[in-house]
C-alpha cells in the first residue's frame, strides 16, 4: 500500500537535508590553477567564483589570448572540482534512492 503522508515526510526531510548541504557548500572551496600556477581560481561548492589571482609573469600585453586561455582553463577546472564536491555531498541523500519524479536541484 502506498503511504502518501510518509512520502511527503520523506520529501520534506530530503529537502531540509539539501538546504543544509547547500549552505555547507557555500563555505567549502576548491582551487584550480593553470599555467603552472600562473592563474589560480577559488570557487565554492555551489559554483560561485570567489577569487581569481593572476601572477604578474602571466601578463604579456602582446599575448592577451594566452592569459585568456589560462583563465578559462583554471575556471573550467574549478567548476569541475566544485561539481564533484557537490555531487559527493549530495550523493548520500536518501541512500541514492529517490521516489519517482523527485529530482535533486543540482
Amino acid at each position: 500500500m502506498f503511504d502518501m503522508k510518509k512520502l511527503q515526510q520523506m520529501q520534506t526531510q530530503m529537502q531540509n537535508e539539501i538546504t543544509n548541504i547547500q549552505k555547507d557548500l557555500d563555505n567549502k572551496t576548491v582551487e584550480a590553477a593553470s599555467g603552472g600556477g600562473a592563474v589560480r581560481v577559488v570557487m565554492n561548492g555551489n559554483q560561485m567564483l570567489k577569487s581569481i589571482k593572476v601572477s604578474p609573469e602571466a601578463v604579456d600585453p602582446d599575448d592577451l589570448e594566452m592569459l585568456e586561455d589560462l583563465v578559462l582553463a583554471a575556471v573550467n577546472s574549478a567548476v569541475e572540482k566544485s561539481r564533484e564536491l557537490k555531487q559527493s555531498a549530495m550523493g548520500n541523500i536518501a541512500g541514492g534512492v529517490l521516489p519517482p519524479g523527485f529530482n535533486l536541484p543540482f
